[in-house]
């Protein structure tokens, strides 16, 4: 073979080769375009479901949305201590008084014979309930107590502030001589009252005692003769 036509030969081999490998390249760009394509047309379809991950009614955000729901309605709803008035709102129970909640004080009076004057007040910052019942007068420690003066049934009295309730003790109903002589009066708010309180009277005759209601006003506490 001539040199002329091993270079033409060469020439045309080289021509080709260069043919295919544009080719291949070509080819291959091709796929990685169309995969590329495809990638791209994909996503979105998965955007989605990332969407609708937050969603479920079971993930903790649904249940923590629902949970401040009840602990509002929780709060708005609880109860309190106290009677209900009826209107929603709460109100202290009343609480009958004891001897030891009242300020008690003691005056000799000179109507109707002479008679003790007795004054209970509440003590400051309490609120507190005479029932309608006769006080508990008693002299001295051999059970010698005060009976009723009045035949009516008295009102409870609700002590407050300055609001002041009053009975009244007659020592002696009898015109005989003779009797006890005391210097103090037991005073208590019931039978049951477990602090009765000793309030000092001065030196009196006692001999069947009498004791009035709980008046609101001092004169409707004088006792009869």
């Amino acid at each position: 073979m001539s040199g002329n036509r091993r270079k033409a030969l060469l020439v045309s081999t080289a021509v080709a080769c260069g043919a295919l490998l544009m080719t291949a390249c070509q080819d291959t760009d091709a796929a990685a375009g169309a995969g590329a394509a495809q990638g791209s047309a994909s996503a979105p379809a998965s955007a989605p479901a990332a969407a609708g991950a937050a969603a479920p009614s079971g993930s903790p955000a649904a249940g923590a949305s629902k949970g401040s729901d009840t602990a509002g309605k929780g709060t708005k709803g609880g109860t309190g201590s106290g009677a209900d008035s009826g209107n929603g709102e709460k109100k202290p129970a009343g609480q009958v008084c004891g001897a030891n909640d009242i300020s008690w004080s003691t005056k000799s009076e000179t109507q109707a014979g002479g008679y003790i004057l007795i004054t209970a007040k509440a003590k400051a910052g309490i609120t507190c309930v005479l029932p309608a019942a006769l006080p508990t007068v008693a002299f001295g420690s051999d059970g010698t107590q005060a009976g009723p003066a009045e035949q009516a049934a008295g009102k409870q009295i609700t002590l407050t502030g300055n609001t002041a309730a009053y009975a009244g003790v007659n020592p002696k109903t009898t015109k005989a001589n003779g009797g006890k002589e005391f210097n103090s009066i037991i005073v208590a708010v019931g039978d049951n009252d477990p602090n009765p309180e000793s309030l000092p009277v001065g030196t009196i005759t006692v001999d069947k005692p009498v004791v009035t209601n709980w008046h609101t006003s001092a004169k409707d506490a004088v006792p009869a003769v």
